[in-house]
């Protein structure tokens, strides 16, 4: 799946603005960026739902949306928010979307059974879907959204609503999918989940500003963040926040995690070594290896800043 000069606009608001993608097949593709940064938008024209209003679009050899109508039996959408009927039973719901996704009636029962299985849902078939707790409905949402075993899977915020055990086996289930065959794009606003992804594009403000596996993201940033240790973590927040050069202060338990917008970690430490003292603030610096947090941090600021300035 790709895209070039991908772009919507809203009236005078740009929601997504010239993003260029990649996806690579039998692989989970993640959207990391904040509410508002694009990430819904993008998915809802990657599978037809929205006309762009500039760009171009291939998924899975057809181009979209002039054939959108071909690639909906090819792929699967699950939204953030349950949408399933709750006043039918765990299995009703999986015959009303094979029906909804043409599933041939002598295919359904032995897929149903499959995902019945597979998704842990023997001792609940008879279950109304309105009475099962946030992570049985996110697996059922999923399972009804594989029931015509799509090449392309969008997830859209899928785990927002759940608890972290409830995260972590639905994560299992889509690395079981990829596994298979299946690609995956799935959009998210939380970093440990941003991690578990194959490759990560990162979203912000209608814009591209990232791309690349996880650990390519991080490795950009080597000798930009750093661990201050200090008895006054919220005073030297404020002080080296001013320091030229860093980008962003966040305090982490007792610490306090500093990005900087260069590579030369002696002249960072020494630009904030200087700072502390003359607030006559104490504190040990150090070198920190850096994470899909820092690399948001500096793809966003630094793409704030060369907004700001002048052309």
């Amino acid at each position: 799946m790709s895209a070039r000069g991908l772009t919507r606009r809203f009236g005078r608001l740009t929601a997504v603005d010239h993003v260029d993608l990649d996806v690579p097949a039998k692989r989970v593709y993640g959207f990391l960026g904040p509410n508002g940064s694009g990430k819904s938008t993008t998915i809802r024209m990657l599978c037809g739902l929205l006309t762009p209003s500039a760009g171009e679009i291939d998924v899975l050899g057809l181009r979209v949306p002039e054939q959108a109508d071909e690639l909906r039996a090819r792929i699967g959408y699950m939204t953030q928010r349950f949408s399933l009927f709750e006043d039918l039973t765990v299995r009703e719901n999986l015959q009303f979307l094979a029906a909804v996704q043409g599933v041939p009636r002598a295919r359904t029962r032995r897929r149903i059974d499959e995902l019945v299985e597979q998704y842990h849902f023997g001792d609940r078939q008879d279950q109304l879907a309105g009475t099962m707790s946030g992570g049985q409905k996110q697996r059922l949402a999923l399972a009804c959204a594989v029931i015509h075993a799509p090449e392309l899977l969008f997830l859209d915020e899928p785990t927002s609503a759940v608890d972290p055990e409830s995260r972590r086996d639905f994560w299992e289930k889509l690395f079981e999918l990829a596994d298979a065959g299946t690609t995956l794009l799935v959009s998210t606003h939380l970093m440990d989940e941003a991690e578990r992804c194959h490759r990560l594009a990162i979203l912000d403000r209608g814009k591209l500003v990232a791309d690349g596996t996880p650990d390519q993201l991080t490795a950009r940033l080597d000798g930009r963040t750093f661990t201050v240790d200090t008895p006054q973590p919220r005073k030297a927040q404020h002080v080296l926040s001013d320091v030229p050069g860093v980008l962003g202060v966040a305090q982490v338990g007792n610490l306090l995690r500093v990005l900087t917008d260069d590579a030369s970690a002696a002249d960072a430490r020494e630009r904030m070594c200087a700072a502390l003292s003359r607030s006559a603030l104490a504190g040990e610096i150090a070198v920190a290896e850096p994470n899909l947090e820092d690399v948001f941090v500096a793809a966003t600021r630094s793409a704030e800043r060369a907004a700001q300035e002048p052309s």
